[in-house]
C-alpha cells in the first residue's frame, strides 16, 4: 500500500510513560502490518494529564481523550491512541474506532508491602487507588479495609509504597504494569469476572477520522476480532446505563471458543448497595448481550444507585 499523503502518517499519544510505550507498541504493529508506510509520534498534552495532579477528586470521562480527538479533527494528527478504558462510552460520528488490538491483561493487581494478597491484610490497612471502582470493590469486598485516594501515574503511585507514611498496598491495572516491565511488583492478580475489571481494561483503541479511509483501512489490519468482542459487549452495558470510568460500575466480557461471558458491577461509592449479575452467550451477538445486561440493570436501579455517589 503506498502512502498517498507521501508523508509520514502522525499517530497521537498522551506524553505519559505508559501511553508512549503503549503507543510504541500500536506503531510497531501497524508497520508489520504496512511496511512500506512510515508512522511518527506526535504528543499531545491532555486535559487530565494537568488535572490529575491538581486535584484528588475522580476525574470525568473522557479527560485524557478530548485533545487528541480534536486533533484528529483538525488534521494535527491520523491516528489517536487511547486506552479504551478512558473513553466516553460512544463517540463523534465524526471519528471510528479503527482498530482494537489484542487485549493485554485485564486484570487489576494489588501491590502491598509485604506481598500479602487482599483477603489476608491485617483489619484496618491502607489501600490506595485512584478509581471509584476499585475503591467500591474494596469495600464490597473487605469492609475493614481504609481506602484512600491516590494521583499520579504508575510510578509515583508505587513510590507511596516506599514513603513511611504511606498506604500498606495500592491497586493498579496489571496491563499498565506489564507494559512498563514492572510486572515483577505484583503481590496478586485480582479476578477480572469478581473484582470487575473496567470497561476496555487492558484494551487500546486506535482511532480515526470516519472519512480518513486510508488510514482507518491500514489500521484496521491490527484489529483483533475476539477483543474487540469483548469491548464491545462492554461498551454496550456502559452506554446503557450511562456510567463512565469515574463511576462505581464495570463490566468484563471473555471470549471462549465463540461464547461470550460477561461480568457487570454496579454499587454506591460507600459500597452499601451492590449490584452483580454474570451472563453468557454467543461472541457474535456481543452488543445485544451487554445492551440486554445493561438493561437488567437499569431495571434493578442502577441510575438511581450510582446517583447516589457524592458529586
Amino acid at each position: 500500500m503506498t502512502n498517498q499523503n507521501d508523508r509520514p502518517i502522525k499517530v497521537g499519544t498522551r506524553g505519559s510513560n505508559l501511553a508512549l510505550t503503549q503507543t510504541g507498541h500500536v506503531i510497531d504493529a501497524l508497520s508489520q502490518a504496512n511496511p512500506s508506510i512510515d508512522f511518527e509520534i506526535v504528543t499531545i498534552k491532555t486535559t487530565g494529564d494537568h488535572d490529575r495532579w491538581k486535584t484528588q477528586m475522580p476525574l470525568k470521562v473522557g479527560v485524557f481523550v478530548r485533545e487528541l480527538e480534536a486533533a484528529l479533527l483538525d488534521n494535527r494528527i491520523d491516528i489517536a491512541v487511547h486506552s479504551l478504558k478512558d473513553m466516553p462510552s460512544s463517540i463523534t460520528s465524526e471519528l471510528v474506532i479503527a482498530a482494537v488490538p489484542e487485549r493485554e491483561d485485564p486484570r487489576d493487581a494489588l501491590i502491598s508491602r509485604k506481598g500479602i494478597p487482599l483477603e489476608d491484610l491485617p483489619a484496618g490497612s491502607r489501600i490506595a487507588t485512584g478509581s471509584i471502582r476499585r475503591q467500591a470493590l474494596v469495600k464490597s469486598m473487605r469492609p475493614d479495609l481504609t481506602v484512600e485516594p491516590v494521583r499520579g501515574n504508575v510510578e509515583t503511585r508505587l513510590e507511596k509504597l516506599r514513603q513511611t507514611d504511606g498506604p500498606d498496598a495500592v491497586i493498579l491495572a496489571t496491563a499498565g504494569l506489564n507494559r512498563l516491565g514492572l510486572q515483577d511488583q505484583i503481590s496478586q492478580h485480582l479476578s477480572c469476572m469478581k473484582f470487575v475489571a473496567a470497561v476496555g481494561q487492558g484494551a487500546l483503541a486506535v482511532e480515526t477520522r470516519a472519512d480518513d479511509n486510508f488510514t482507518t483501512n491500514l489500521a484496521a489490519k491490527i484489529d483483533h476480532i475476539e477483543t474487540r468482542q469483548a469491548i464491545t459487549a462492554e461498551r454496550a452495558f456502559l452506554q446503557v446505563i450511562g456510567g463512565g470510568c469515574s463511576s462505581s460500575v464495570s463490566a468484563h466480557a471473555k471470549i471462549t471458543k465463540q461464547q461470550i461471558e460477561i461480568s457487570a458491577f454496579a454499587s454506591t461509592q460507600d459500597a452499601s448497595t451492590v449490584l452483580r449479575e454474570q451472563v453468557t452467550g454467543m461472541a457474535s451477538d456481543a452488543a445485544n448481550i451487554g445492551v440486554s445486561l445493561g438493561e437488567s440493570f437499569v431495571a434493578q436501579g442502577v441510575r438511581q444507585l450510582l446517583s447516589e455517589d457524592p458529586v
